[in-house]
């Protein structure tokens, strides 16, 4: 074990390095050294989605951090960008969420959030490598009254939800929308619905009821089939799927038809742009994007800014330059004048704003740009060698970017939460971009062995 962090936090199977009790536990220790830095008693808030492996990880993180003599914060289930918020809220010294993200319930992982709200940078997860790694700080034991405790906060999910409503003018309500909600089984289950319906729209729940096994089971974002219907049965306005842990959104308009992070990125930056609103006329997306939307963009007169894929990457470019708005096409997006998180609950109220303002409905707002077509295909690997450093893989790129003939893109990358190679490939025909997608496929099962 030489790498623990990647490109969110630390994340694996459950119950298998990195992801065991005795590595939490190691990792509670060293975030508490970190952020150890005043005198008096320290605190760290710690939250957590639905998953059955989230209370053997709390409970080791809770042993680290209470053994270097800093208390724990515990608010059980709610949302990442919950534990954002209640990290500066409670004054605590940093936030620690529990979750995998989208990923099936066996994965499991922890990610971190400094006193103000945004994540590490790359030189702290760095040091907090290095302390577990060496065993530098395994000589630090308080004793007797110096020990830290854990104790739980009863109104989190009170605080949270005054905070994600303030994203709304005071004198907004959704009354007469008719939203169907998806939480995935998650983070989100309890408290989205709650928000909705302290709004005055009417609402329908799936994805609320989580076993432990369930999260993001045939639900949420990454499968909006069960939401689709539901619109359709409820004739909705509009329906709001989560992830596990709450960081994103996808809808589903009146029609049944899915809305990606790409339209509804789309959108926002028109809107915001057109009441003066959108920071240096710029949106930030990332290397999937899609080139209607860059196409769209630049229609507008807005500047599109493109980072690596991830929303730590989006939210570095937004605090750098100064800027309001990005997001992905998978569902994460930061509206920074709201939070220093991505947060599926402010995106979503951010849309049902703009319908309930523009008096107009989803599918209509949502026609400012016409994607491309794009396939993208994942190929699972045992290993992850430089990408750069295989030949063939690299002249196979070559040659299907001269068969697009300058009307299209190819992306392939690693996933940074799985172990998968992603194949993105962009075109005006359907056919071709499928045919150079799937010989992409074969080529990387061919070199990745």
């Amino acid at each position: 074990m030489n790498k623990l962090f990647g490109t969110d936090g630390v994340r694996g199977t459950a119950n298998l390095e990195p992801m065991t009790s005795e590595t939490a536990m190691k990792l509670g220790r060293a975030v508490a050294y970190v952020f150890k830095r005043r005198e008096g008693r320290h605190q760290i808030v710690i939250g957590k989605d639905t998953r059955l492996s989230g209370y053997m990880l709390e409970s080791a993180l809770v042993s680290g951090i209470c053994s270097m003599g800093v208390d724990v914060q515990l608010v059980g289930p709610l949302p990442t960008p919950a534990i954002a918020f209640l990290a500066r809220s409670l004054r605590a010294d940093a936030g620690v969420m529990i979750s995998a993200s989208h990923n099936p319930y066996q994965d499991n992982g922890i990610k971190f959030f400094s006193n103000d709200g945004y994540k590490l940078p790359d030189e702290m997860e760095a040091r907090i490598e290095e302390l577990i790694l060496t065993n530098e700080i395994e000589h630090i034991r308080p004793t007797a009254g110096e020990i830290g405790k854990a104790f739980r906060i009863d109104d989190a999910e009170g605080r949270y939800i005054e905070f994600v409503k303030r994203s709304l003018p005071r004198d907004m309500d959704f009354q007469g929308l008719r939203i169907v909600l998806d939480c995935a089984n998650g983070a989100g289950y309890h408290v989205f619905p709650k928000v909705i319906q302290e709004l005055g729209a009417k609402v329908w729940v799936i994805g609320d009821k989580p076993d432990g096994t369930n999260i993001n089971l045939a639900c949420g974002t990454v499968y909006p089939e069960k939401l689709q219907e539901a619109v359709r049965e409820h004739q909705a306005d509009i329906g709001i799927a989560l992830d596990g842990d709450a960081d994103r959104c996808m809808f589903v308009c009146e029609e049944g038809r899915v809305v990606d992070g790409d339209h509804a990125l789309a959108a926002f930056a028109l809107d915001l742009k057109e009441r003066g609103l959108l920071k240096q006329n710029t949106v930030v997306g990332t290397v999937m994007s899609n080139f209607g939307f860059e196409a769209a963009m630049t229609q507008a007169g807005i500047t599109l800014e493109r980072t690596q894929v991830g929303d730590r990457h989006i939210l570095d470019r937004l605090v750098k330059g100064n800027l309001s708005l990005g997001g992905e096409q998978s569902g994460h997006m930061i509206f920074l004048d709201y939070h220093t998180s991505g947060d599926g609950l402010i995106s979503g109220l951010q849309m049902l704003k703009l319908m309930k303002r523009s008096g107009k409905p989803l599918s209509v707002i949502t026609q400012c740009m016409k994607a491309v077509p794009q396939v993208l295909l994942g190929v699972k690997v045992p290993h992850k060698p430089a990408l750069e450093s295989l030949p063939q893989l690299q002249q196979a790129i070559t040659v299907s970017q001269k068969k697009l003939n300058g009307t299209g893109r190819v992306l392939v990358r690693y996933s940074g939460t799985e172990p998968l190679v992603r194949v993105m490939v962009e075109g005006q025909s359907d056919s071709i971009i499928q045919e150079v997608a799937e010989e992409l496929v074969s080529v990387v099962k061919s070199c990745i062995t």
